[in-house]
Formats: structure tokens, sequence, C-alpha cells
């Protein structure tokens, strides 16, 4: 099997994605716009064949120089893991007339209105939703479906350039930050708990899932540099209170017409049992949540995910023995990390459930966290019983801390 693979170098979870590729013996093909030499060394040693591209974002002229590339004769599939480049991958499975999601089908997952227009033909809860090419059409959103509402971007990832709107007076203030975004959606806000639904799927059927509960919900955290975010994948999948959002994810992907590989999609909990589904990506979710699902199953999700694409299979017995919580750290200050306090305390107290410290080191110069949930590193651990695991990780988010200068 030979897969041309986008990006195999960046993200940095990108590389577990090429090696499990090739751990399960399909030939990669990488296509990108590093240069060869700026690859990891893991992902070059791994790669039958790349090609450097001077842009990704150029989808014609990438489809057009792989068109040319003697190696694309050989290419059986076409899979990409970054949500930016989910569009390139369809028009190339089109241009090298190999099996996939093609354009139609892939714009339902990156256009949030197509998204759920599809899903309110399938009668698919969602939230009241408008898309607004301008000003004035954001006001008559706001007016048709009432404050509090939601404005995101059209085809945004994660909780970027999103936000919660209480009143024409915050509207007022957050249209101007938003003048770069050429489509946004407005939405009703849905006041409840927010979890994922992330799928390993095999030709429309699931074959493997994952549920992580935000602590708290990422609209909070991305608006709060305080906040030490959480990410809690759930070792009681099947418990009465998630079966909605199950049931749901199973519907979604139906609906979608997804077929193979990783899905990311984030749904609502209210406190009076209504799910509500929030968006799908047809990609894995970010900031090493699958590293989670690693964790909670002892089994290696990106050699299963490999599998699973390149030959149709799904080789282990899934046994759930972990909750697993990633704590995101935002250091205090500007510049680089000075100090980090009660790290040895928390060590001592929490060691046997650490299975990785990937905390910035003294002398790092700090992240910009708007614009990445990891941030300025994490903790991550794992507990079989929940508020034992609650419980570390509300300690670790309040009394570790990082400080910059």
């Amino acid at each position: 099997m030979n897969i041309l693979l986008l990006s195999p170098g960046y993200p940095g979870e990108m590389p577990s994605f090429t090696r499990g590729l090739a751990d399960v013996g399909a030939h990669v093909y990488g296509v990108g716009d590093q240069h060869p030499g700026a690859l990891p060394e893991s992902v070059r040693e791994r790669l039958a064949g790349y090609l450097q591209v001077r842009s990704l974002w150029d989808e014609a002229a990438v489809v057009e120089a792989v068109r040319r590339w003697p190696e694309a004769r050989r290419i059986d599939k076409v899979e990409c893991l970054w949500e930016p480049g989910m569009l390139l991958a369809a028009r190339l499975r089109e241009g090298l007339g190999v099996d996939g999601l093609g354009v139609a089908q892939t714009l339902p997952f990156r256009d949030k209105e197509r998204m759920k227009q599809v899903l309110d033909a399938a009668g698919l809860r969602t939230p009241k939703h408008v898309r607004c090419n301008t000003t004035a059409e954001c006001w008559e959103a706001a007016e048709q479906i009432g404050f509090p509402i939601i404005i995101k971007p059209i085809a945004g990832a994660g909780s970027a350039d999103t936000y919660r709107v209480e009143s024409a007076d915050e509207l007022r203030a957050v249209l101007p930050r938003l003048g770069h975004v050429p489509e946004v959606s407005v939405e009703v806000f849905v006041d409840g708990s927010e979890f994922t639904f992330d799928t390993v799927c095999i030709e429309g059927k699931i074959a493997y899932f994952n549920i992580a509960w935000y602590r708290p919900r990422p609209l909070v955290a991305r608006s709060n540099e305080w906040v030490s975010p959480q990410v809690i994948a759930l070792r009681h999948v099947n418990q009465p209170a998630l079966a909605g959002g199950v049931k749901l994810g199973h519907d979604v992907i139906r609906a979608l017409g997804f077929r193979s590989g990783f899905t990311h999609m984030e749904w609502y909990l209210k406190a009076d049992g209504e799910v509500v589904f929030g968006e799908i990506g047809a990609r894995p979710p970010g900031a090493h949540q699958v590293d989670q699902m690693n964790y909670a199953c002892d089994f290696d999700v990106f050699r299963e995910w490999g599998r699973a694409v390149a030959w149709g299979r799904f080789d282990v017995d899934i046994e759930r023995k972990y909750n697993v919580s990633t704590i995101y750290k935002r250091a205090v200050g500007q510049g680089r990390i000075q100090r980090i306090v009660g790290l040895d305390r928390i060590r001592k107290l929490y060691g046997e459930h650490i299975v990785w410290d990937n905390l910035l080191p003294i002398g790092a110069p700090r992240r910009n966290w708007r614009n990445t949930l990891v941030s300025d590193g994490f903790l991550m651990l794992r507990h079989p019983e929940l508020q034992a695991l609650v419980s570390i990780s509300d300690d670790i988010g309040e009394n570790l801390q990082l400080y910059a200068g």
C-alpha cells in the first residue's frame, strides 16, 4: 500500500502518524513545504519518497506538482491529519484518481454551516445557526437568535477567533476583531458540559472511539490566561450519562458519509440531559490527545490508525484501563521560564500516576498561549478512578506554577 501523507513532519504529532503508517508496512510518500533536511529524523527514515513544494496552501500548484512527480503513479491513497490541509487532500485524491473523500464530501467537515445543514437535514440536534459575511448580517443573526450567542469562523479550527457575546455592546466590541475572518457562523450559545467523541473508522464503521471531557470548556480556557485547561480521556465511555453523545457521534458519522481515518467531534451535555452537536473535523484531536488514548488503553493508536487506513483492520482488543488527564500550564510573566514552583511536591505525591512531564524547562522562551493549547507544557497522568484523577488534576492546576521573566 502506497500512501501519500501531507505534511509528514509538521505539526508536532505528524511524525507519530508517519511512524504509524510505516510500522504496519505501508510505503509512505510525503508532500510538504518543509525542506527535507528540516524533517525530523524519525520521519526521514520512514519515508519512501518526499516532494517539497513551495507552499502547501497554493492548492492548484501542489496538485500540479504532485501529478508531475514520478512517484505519484504509485499512490493508492492520500491522507492528511491537519485541518488546513483537508481540502488539498481531497483535491489530490480527485487529481490522482484514488479512493477516499473528494471535495464535495470534505467540504462539510471544513465549512461549519454546511456541516450543520447536513445534520439538520438528517434530523440531528444542532445549535440554531446562521452564516454571515458582513457586519450587518451578524447584527441580523444576533437579533434573530437572541443573546447570548457564539461567533466563530466558518472554516476555523479549535477555538481560534471564537467569541461568546452576551449583549449588543459586546457584539459591537467583538466585530472589529473579526475583520480578518471572511465568513463566520453565528450560533445560539449552548450552556452545558463539553465533551469529545473521537473515532477511528474503517469504511464508515467505527473501530474505536474515545470520549474526553473538557475542564473548563475550551472557550473559557482560551479567554482567560490564568486558567490551567484540563482534558480528561474517560475510562467508562459506556456510562448512561454519555449514551446520548455516543449515539449522536454514530449518527453524525453516518450522516456526513465519513469513511476511513480519524474524526474529532465536540458535543454538549446540558443540565437537563439533552445532547447537542458542536462541530466535527475529519482529523484527530490535537494537543497530544491521541497520546492520551494510548495511555488510557495501553495500545498504540497511531499504529492502529495506520492499519485502519492502509489495510482496513484494527488489530487490538480494546481494554480501557485508565482515565487520563492532561493539565496544560501557562507561565506568569513574559520572556523565558525562570522557575517552576510546586513540581517537587507534585512528583512526590503523584509520581506513580504521571506518565509524561512535558513542561518547558528553565530558560526556555514562553509560548503564545492564545496560539496553542499546549501553552508552556503539560503534565499527563492516569488513574483508574475518575474522582481521584480529577482531585489530582485540580491540585496540579491550582498549585503548580511556572514563572517567566
